[in-house]
């Protein structure tokens, strides 16, 4: 990275990339930046990211408040610091993997469990990535097509394709409620069931019929995960096959 970009990046990103020092280092505090993350993270993971503030994390790491601002400059950066860590590695692939389908699955598979292990991520991810926990991830999912003909912008429309789905599913999960799962799909069912009137969405109430959004009756939220992805990368193959004979 170019030393005037770095010069622009906030102070978080400069840490994230190692181009500059935590702001706690050199005080020998009690805390750490590393310790200071981890317990964000799990307040977010067990309260939801509504309960974080500085004050709670101050609570829970048995400190003062302002002892967290040696660390961190305020809650945005606390959060940029959290998506990076808690996303963690990505699966490892070579430059050009030889099963492109099989790489791309995993990578999405291993994305959908990091989403739903810490389902405050999906509230962050709100604009392009620039922290290097993220953009691993990207050049994972790039790396993954790399024996493929496609051209590279047509693999980053691709990796963007699976990404949507990948968080969108995550999201619909997330939001249905804080119920457990089984519980937030059947009063979800009993309620369109109640307003899907056939003779406005006659479509919509057929599938309702069929038992779609039955909790009992269908596959599980990861099945349902896999179904749709399957689908997905099948139109994939097909712009995969045909750029292999143009």
């Amino acid at each position: 990275m170019p030393d005037d970009i770095g010069n622009e990046l906030p102070h978080v990103l400069n840490v994230l990339w190692g181009r500059a020092k935590p702001k706690g280092r050199g005080r020998t505090p009690a805390l750490s930046l590393e310790r200071v993350v981890a317990a964000a993270i799990a307040l977010a993971d067990e309260e939801g990211l509504a309960a974080l503030s500085m004050a709670r994390l101050a609570e829970r790491l048995g400190c003062a408040p302002m002892s967290l601002y040696r660390h961190v400059a305020g809650k945005d950066d606390l959060q940029l610091f959290m998506l990076n860590a808690a996303c963690g590695p990505p699966p490892e692939f070579g430059t050009a993997p030889a099963d492109w389908r099989g790489s791309l699955t995993r990578w999405a598979v291993e994305l959908f469990g990091v989403y739903r292990r810490h389902p405050w991520i999906v509230q962050l991810v709100n604009s392009p990535p620039v922290d290097p926990g993220q953009l691993a991830w990207l050049d994972a999912a790039l790396r993954a097509l790399g024996g493929t003909p496609l051209a590279w912008r047509a693999r980053f429309s691709v990796v963007m394709l699976v990404l949507h789905y990948v968080r969108g599913a995550a999201q619909l999960l997330t939001s249905l409620s804080a119920e457990p799962e089984e519980r937030a799909d059947g009063a979800y069912a009993a309620l369109l069931t109640e307003l899907a009137h056939p003779g406005r969405f006659p479509a919509l109430a057929r599938a309702i019929e069929a038992g779609v959004f039955d909790p009992h009756a269908g596959a599980a939220p990861d099945d349902d995960f896999r179904a749709g992805l399957d689908h997905l990368l099948d139109g994939v193959g097909v712009a995969i096959e045909r750029a292999a004979q143009a």
